[in-house]
């Protein structure tokens, strides 16, 4: 092994001796058993779901009052510490990868559902509490949460704010600012806020739907306010095959064009359903190019007609095959594939890279063709799974991060699809956030001047810039950077983050 530089030596020196510092003044507001910063008890902090890139914070800390919260934060704040925000670290893009001198700001412990009322169809819950424990919580009053992430078994509400989480039932059902009425916590200076309110309008400004998808770097959570829906009478599911992709997205295009809003409308590629029915056993098509998932909720007699109209649809787009469930067992089943997506593709490949950009409808088969082009040109295998009802795309590059060509391939091949959808008339993100996997690309889609209005947002409410740094918005030179490379036709791809 070679022996540090002089230039390692005198970082490893400020970084110790910033977390003696830092330790030592937290050490005054929390117990000891709630602040972390061995090496081996940082460890499991240092990424998020995006492994690719990892960073040991300085320090941990595992708050367990509001007014611990208020004080670690007015602690950092005095010293200057940047804070990153943390729930289950089931995000996607990186946005609670730690900073390497700053605190990592656990909210693990919040995970209280503090009151729920059926009668105004709300749930006040802490900021740690469990996607799926609120659906849960709420079925005895036959009610429940609709944004279901993929992940919601395990992600926090408070990540979901930050992150403006969808899932398969986004289409009828909204993402989270569409399901969200209050949001309380803190600034980075310790400052009480509150987001939003009981009522359907707030007095002043709106800035809910501000703070709502702003991936940590205006507040921290403590408390969300959702609203609850009834559960429908019924559900159900078609699985629809077809023998090309182009048939497939013409399909989807087609439903929402005769005026249907299904419950879900998921599709998968011959590589994901291959992946996905090897791990589940669902059902699957393996002989089909592409799979169409498209629910129906609701009384009897409106799925029944639903389902009716969405056939006659997807059988005139040229559907190889068309089974609708039978029964809630059945449906469970069809929608299992889809929910494993993930891990299937974890079966298959060491490593994978989960792409989140969205474009129009009537693109889909364009950008899936373009992806198997960018499979052939990268040398990489990609599966894909996407909420095609609203165009936003989960293509899964497959690689091994071990090998370092592999990885750089990997960014390239990720870049490629994000600034491809921006050129097809989408965007770079649609429910993952940007987080440090897309700073790049988010150099693509808006200019130095858009970046400098966000970058406004951002000082409004945390000046210093210490909550959640070097996240989501890129710095007007790291754009120019990447522009010039782009104009000799080359891509940076995040050469200042700690890799695998």
């Amino acid at each position: 092994m070679n022996a540090p530089t002089a230039h390692q030596e005198h970082e490893q020196l400020e970084r110790a001796e910033r977390q003696s510092q830092v330790v030592q003044a937290l050490q005054a507001v929390l117990p000891a058993h709630a602040l972390l910063w061995n090496n081996e008890d940082t460890t499991p902090y240092e990424c998020d779901g995006l492994t690719a890139y990892r960073q040991r914070p300085l320090v941990v800390a595992l708050p367990e009052s509001y007014a611990q919260v208020q004080a670690v934060l007015k602690t950092c704040h005095a010293l200057n510490v940047p804070v990153v925000a943390r729930g289950a670290g089931t995000g996607l893009s990186g946005g609670a990868m730690p900073h390497k001198l700053g605190v990592t700001l656990s909210l693990a412990k919040f995970n209280k559902i503090l009151k729920l009322d059926p009668v105004s169809r709300t749930a006040l819950v802490q900021g740690g509490v469990r996607n799926l424990a609120i659906s849960e919580a709420a079925a005895p009053h036959g009610l429940y949460y609709a944004p279901d992430p993929s992940s919601q078994i395990a992600c926090t509400i408070g990540g979901n704010v930050a992150e403006n989480s969808g899932g398969v039932h986004c289409l009828k059902y909204g993402l989270t600012v569409h399901n969200v009425l209050k949001v309380k916590g803190f600034t980075i200076e310790g400052e009480e806020v509150e987001f939003g309110s009981d009522a359907l309008d707030a007095p002043g400004y709106d800035l809910l739907s501000i703070v709502i998808g702003s991936e940590g770097m205006l507040a921290v959570t403590t408390e969300v306010t959702v609203k609850l829906i009834p559960k429908p009478q019924l559900a159900r599911c078609i699985m629809a095959s077809f023998d090309d992709l182009r048939k497939a997205g013409d399909a989807v295009a087609a439903v929402i064009a005769a005026g249907i809003i299904p419950a879900g409308l998921e599709m998968m590629d011959k590589p994901m359903t291959a992946a996905v029915e090897d791990f589940v056993h669902a059902g699957y098509d393996l002989n089909a190019a592409a799979i169409l998932l498209c629910e129906s909720d609701g009384t009897v007699e409106e799925v029944e007609e639903e389902i009716g109209r969405m056939s006659a649809v997807l059988t005139r787009c040229g559907a190889t095959a068309i089974a609708v469930s039978q029964n809630e067992a059945e449906r469970l089943r069809f929608w299992s594939g889809r929910k494993n997506a993930f891990p299937a593709s974890g079966r298959i490949s060491p490593d994978y890279m989960c792409m989140d950009s969205t474009i129009p409808r009537k693109r889909l088969a364009d950008i899936l063709l373009a992806i198997a082009e960018m499979e052939k040109k990268y040398q990489l295998r990609c599966a894909n799974v996407f909420h095609a009802g609203d165009g936003n795309l989960h293509p899964l590059i497959l690689f091994d991060a071990n090998d370092a060509d592999q990885l750089h391939r990997c960014e390239l091949f990720g870049a490629d699809i994000l600034e491809t959808s921006v050129a097809m008339g989408g965007t770079v993100t649609g429910e993952h956030g940007v987080g440090v996997e897309k700073l790049n690309s988010m150099c693509v889609q808006f200019s130095g001047e858009e970046n400098e209005q966000m970058f406004g947002v951002k000082r409004a409410f945390d000046a210093r810039g210490l909550l959640n740094p070097g996240k989501v918005i890129p710095t007007l030179n790291r754009c120019a950077e990447y522009g010039k490379m782009l104009v000799r036709g080359g891509k940076i791809a995040h050469p200042d983050l700690p890799r695998f």
